[in-house]
């Protein structure tokens, strides 16, 4: 009998898993001030892979300058800080 059909199976791979793409507040340093940020900026900039089935920012880090964030999941701290510095959340 074949080795791979005598060695024992282990794990699950989700087949409908999404792969989820993390930006920190941190890295949105580099866009000018007043500049949109969405997804496909993103990706234009090199910051998210292309395939990825969405984008979430969290909150790591500081920024100092406003910027208008539109993307599909945000977390608090992050919202916080996008506003606290001016900026607003879509």
């Amino acid at each position: 009998m074949p080795l791979s059909r005598r060695l024992p199976k282990r794990g699950f791979k989700n087949p409908f898993k999404k792969e989820i793409a993390v930006i920190n507040v941190s890295q949105l340093r580099i866009f000018p001030e007043g500049s949109v940020v969405d997804a496909e900026v993103l990706t234009a900039r090199g910051l998210v892979k292309k395939g990825r089935d969405g984008v979430k920012l969290l909150g790591k880090g500081e920024i100092s300058h406003p910027v208008t964030v539109k993307l599909g999941s945000i977390s608090q701290s992050a919202r916080a800080k996008i506003e606290a510095a001016g900026g607003s959340v879509i």
